[in-house]
C-alpha cells in the first residue's frame, strides 16, 4: 500500500461531515472517489495531501512516498515563462548537464590532454556521469517537456509566453503538465477534466493509462472514470463504501447491492410485523402466554437492520409534449454555419432529423456548433443554405450561456412570470421535484450556481412542454447524480433531441446517432460516441493505407503530405493563437468596465449629497463626469460585444 486511511473523522463545531473512513491506495492503483457535492470528497482529500489533520483517526504513508496534487480550478503560479516552469522539473538534470560539459571543457584543455592519467581519470568519470544522465533520460527530457505541452495543446510558439499572463484555465493544465512531468509516487486530481476539450482528453486518458505511479481521482466525467479506475470509494451519509471495478461497474453493484438492504429489510419487517401480531392477539390468553412472552424476547433480543438510506436528492421530472410532431422534425440542407460571411466555420452541413431521434452533434472547439444550434433556431441568420422545421413541431431550447434567465428576479418569479395563471403552489410544487425546496425559491438568480442555473433553466424547459429539444452542454456544472436523472428523463422523452455536448457518457446514453461537424460540413453516424470513435478510427486506418499506396506510386506525394500537415498544423496554431489574444482582450475589457461602473457610481453617490446638490458649479462640473464615463462604458461595452461575439465565433 502507498497510503492507508484509517478510521479518520471530521467534524465542524457539533456536525460530523463524516465518521470512521477508511481507504486504500495500492502501488499503481487506479482509484476514484465519487459522491455528491458537499459529501466532504475535497475535505477528506486535503487530509489525504497533509494539508489539513483529521479529528480522529490516522492516514499512514508509505516511507519515502511523493505526493502530487491538483486541487480544482488552481492554476500555476508563476513569472516564469512555460518552458522555464516546465523544465524547473529536470533541474537535477540541467546541473548534470552542466557539469558534463564542464568536464568535456575540462578534458579538451591541452595541459589534460597532455598529462594522459589526468585524461583518463577524466575520462573515466565523464563516463560514469554520461551513463547516470543518460539513464535518468538526460537526452530525452526536453522531448518529453514538448510531448506533455503538445498534449495540452501549448505550441513551440508559447514556450517563451509568462505563465502569470495565461487564462485561469491555461494556468490549470500548465499545473497539470508540471505534476505528469514530475512523475510522483501519487497523484491527487481533484476534477482535473475542467477546461479540456474532447482532444486534450483523449490524450490525457492515454498519457495516464502508462502512468507508473498511482492515481487517486475525483472527477463528474464518467467516461474519463471508465476508462482510468479499476476501484470506486462511494462518499455517502458521512461514510464511505468500497466498490471494485470502474464506474460502471460501481453503478451496477451499488444497484444490486441497494436492492440486495431492501429485500432484508423488507423480510425483517415481515417477520416483525409476524412476531408482533402474535404477541398482541396471545399476551393476554393464559394458554398461550408464554409463547407470547417468549415471542416478544425474540424481538428484544433482534438485531434489527435499519431501514436502507440514502442522501441521493435528486430532481424528479419529466419532459411531456403537449402534442405530437410529424414524422419529418427538421431539415437543414447546404448550410453555411458563421457570424460573418468572410469567416464560415462549417459548410455544407446536411442534417435530416426525424421524430424521436435524440442526435448529437459532436467537434473541435471553435468548429461553430453552438453557432449551428443559434442559426437552425433563427437566432443568427444563416449564411446559405435552408433551415426547415417539421408540421407540429414545438421547439424548447437550453442555453449553455445561461443568457435567458434574469439575475434580479428571485427563482420563484422567474417560473411564475413565465406561468401567471399557474397557483404558486404548483409553481412550488414543480420547483421543489427540480430540488427548490423552501427558502431557495427566495434566492435571486444572480446569487444560485452553475448547477442550479442549470437546474433553473431545466425547470422552464419542462414547464413549456415542447415535442422537439434543442440543448447546448446540458451537462455543463450538473453533479454525476443530476447528469443521470437527466438521461433517464431524456430517455422517456416522448419527443426529439438535438444536442451538443462534451459529455462521452452522457452521448453514449442518450444518442440514437451522432453528427459530427467540420469545417468541411458534417457527417452522420449512425450509433453512440464509442460508435463514431470506432468509425473514425476505421477511416483513419483506410486513409492512411490508401495514402502510403499512392505514396509508393507516387514518392514525390510524402513530400505534399508532410507539407499540407505542416500547413494544417499552423493553421490550427494560429487559430488558437489569435482565440487566446480574444480571451485577455474580453477580461480587459471587463476589467475596465467594472473600473468605469464603480466611477459611475461615486460620482451618483456624490451628487446627491446636499452640500453638492446645492452648488450648481459643482453639480455641472460632476455632470460633465458622469456624461464622459458614459460614454467611456458605451463604448468599452461596445467593445466588449465585438469581442465577445469574435471569442464564441472561434471556441463555441
Amino acid at each position: 500500500m502507498l497510503l492507508q486511511v484509517q478510521q479518520v473523522t471530521r467534524r465542524f463545531g457539533a456536525d460530523t461531515l463524516f465518521d470512521n473512513v477508511s481507504l486504500d491506495v495500492p502501488e499503481h492503483g487506479r482509484v476514484a472517489l465519487v459522491g455528491r457535492n458537499g459529501a466532504g470528497k475535497s475535505t477528506l482529500i486535503r487530509m489525504i495531501t497533509g494539508i489539513d489533520a483529521p479529528d480522529e483517526g490516522q492516514i499512514i504513508y508509505r516511507k519515502g512516498m511523493t505526493i502530487g496534487y491538483l486541487a480544482q480550478d488552481t492554476g500555476l503560479d508563476s513569472n516564469k515563462s512555460i518552458w522555464e516552469e516546465m523544465a524547473s522539473v529536470f533541474q537535477d538534470l540541467q546541473d548534470q548537464e552542466k557539469e558534463l560539459h564542464r568536464l568535456e571543457e575540462q578534458m579538451s584543455e591541452p595541459e589534460i590532454i597532455n598529462d594522459q592519467q589526468k585524461f583518463e581519470q577524466l575520462s573515466k568519470t565523464y563516463d560514469q556521469r554520461q551513463t547516470a544522465f543518460k539513464n535518468n533520460n538526460g537526452y530525452g527530457y526536453r522531448a518529453e517537456i514538448r510531448g506533455v505541452l503538445h498534449g495540452f495543446e501549448f505550441g513551440e510558439e508559447d514556450y517563451g509566453r509568462s505563465i502569470d499572463e495565461l487564462s485561469g484555465g491555461q494556468k490549470t493544465q500548465l499545473a497539470l503538465a508540471k505534476l505528469l512531468l514530475e512523475k510522483r509516487d501519487l497523484l491527487v486530481l481533484d476534477e482535473p477534466t475542467n477546461h479540456l476539450d474532447v482532444e486534450t482528453l483523449t490524450w490525457l486518458e492515454g498519457y495516464i493509462q502508462s502512468y507508473k505511479g498511482a492515481l487517486l481521482i475525483v472527477s463528474h466525467d464518467r467516461y474519463f472514470l471508465d476508462r482510468l479506475v479499476t476501484e470506486v470509494y462511494e462518499m455517502s451519509m458521512g461514510t464511505v463504501t468500497h466498490f471494485h471495478g470502474n464506474y460502471s461497474a460501481y453503478v451496477t453493484q451499488k444497484a444490486a447491492q441497494l436492492q440486495r438492504q431492501w429485500k432484508e429489510y423488507d423480510k425483517q419487517q415481515h417477520k416483525i410485523s409476524q412476531l408482533e401480531d402474535f404477541v398482541n392477539r396471545n399476551i393476554v390468553r393464559a394458554s398461550t402466554t408464554k409463547r407470547a412472552q417468549a415471542r416478544r424476547k425474540q424481538l428484544e433480543k433482534m438485531d434489527r437492520i435499519e431501514r436502507p438510506e440514502s442522501d441521493d436528492k435528486v430532481a424528479h421530472f419529466a419532459f411531456t409534449p403537449h402534442r405530437q410532431s410529424g414524422n419529418i422534425v427538421l431539415t437543414v440542407k447546404d448550410l453555411a454555419v458563421g457570424y460573418d460571411p468572410s469567416k464560415i466555420l462549417a459548410e455544407p452541413v446536411n442534417i435530416d432529423v426525424k421524430k424521436h431521434q435524440a442526435i448529437a452533434i459532436v467537434g473541435p472547439n471553435g468548429v461553430g456548433k453552438s453557432t449551428l444550434l443559434k442559426t437552425i433556431l433563427g437566432k443568427i441568420p444563416a449564411l446559405a443554405g435552408s433551415v426547415v422545421f417539421g408540421t407540429g413541431v414545438d421547439t424548447g431550447y437550453y442555453d449553455q450561456e445561461q443568457k435567458s434567465l434574469h439575475s434580479n428576479k428571485t427563482v420563484l418569479a422567474e417560473l411564475w412570470d413565465d406561468h401567471p395563471t399557474t397557483p404558486e403552489k404548483d409553481i412550488r410544487t414543480i420547483l421543489g421535484s427540480f430540488l427548490f425546496t423552501g427558502e431557495d425559491v427566495d434566492k435571486m438568480v444572480h446569487s444560485l450556481s452553475g448547477g442550479e442555473k442549470a437546474r433553473l433553466l431545466l425547470t422552464k424547459l419542462a414547464m413549456k412542454h415542447d415535442n422537439f429539444l434543442i440543448l447546448d452542454e446540458p451537462t455543463n456544472h450538473l453533479d454525476i447524480d443530476s447528469r443521470q436523472v437527466l438521461e433517464n428523463t431524456l430517455n422517456d422523452f416522448d419527443g426529439t433531441i438535438l444536442f451538443v455536448s462534451h459529455d462521452r457518457y452522457f452521448i453514449n446514453q442518450v444518442a440514437t446517432s451522432v453528427v459530427e461537424l467540420s469545417a468541411q460540413g458534417s457527417e452522420l453516424f449512425l450509433g453512440d460516441y464509442d460508435y463514431f470513435i470506432e468509425k473514425k478510427q476505421e477511416q483513419a486506418a483506410v486513409a492512411e493505407k490508401k495514402q502510403a499506396e499512392a505514396e509508393e506510386r507516387d514518392p514525390s506525394l510524402t513530400v505534399k503530405s508532410v507539407s499540407q500537415k505542416k500547413q494544417n498544423y499552423q493553421q490550427s496554431k494560429e487559430r488558437q493563437k489569435q482565440e487566446r489574444k480574444l480571451t485577455r482582450q474580453v477580461e480587459t475589457l471587463e476589467q475596465q468596465l467594472n473600473v468605469l461602473t464603480e466611477k459611475k457610481t461615486q460620482v451618483e453617490n456624490t451628487m446627491t449629497k446636499p452640500e453638492v446638490f446645492s452648488d450648481q458649479a459643482k453639480m455641472a462640473d460632476l455632470q460633465q463626469q458622469l456624461e464622459e464615463i458614459s460614454q467611456q462604458i458605451e463604448t468599452t461595452e461596445s467593445g466588449w460585444e465585438e469581442a465577445s461575439l469574435a471569442l464564441e465565433d472561434m471556441s463555441d
